[in-house]
């Protein structure tokens, strides 16, 4: 007796939750610098930390994170709603 698999694939979109929002962090990239702005809903909050870190330390260099919420649907459930 064999042992028989069947595979079925579906397709899936995944998009941007408007109702998640987006989230902005800056994190300083500077050598033996650990600090950075903590999850911020506005990009100008993130950004008024990095310009307030570079006006306490000198430090000129960040790295920039923008993250959403994204849903995945299957694709012949997507007008149908979730």
């Amino acid at each position: 007796m064999s042992v028989r698999a069947v595979y079925r694939f579906v397709d899936h979109t995944i998009r941007h939750v408007p109702e998640g929002g987006f989230v902005f962090e800056i994190f300083c990239a500077s050598a033996g610098c650990d600090e950075d702005s903590g999850p911020q809903g506005e990009q100008d909050a993130a950004q008024d930390w990095a310009l307030k870190h570079t006006g306490r330390t000198g430090h000129d260099l960040f790295r920039r994170v923008a993250t959403d919420h994204a849903r995945v649907t299957r694709a012949d459930r997507e007008e149908g709603g979730r």
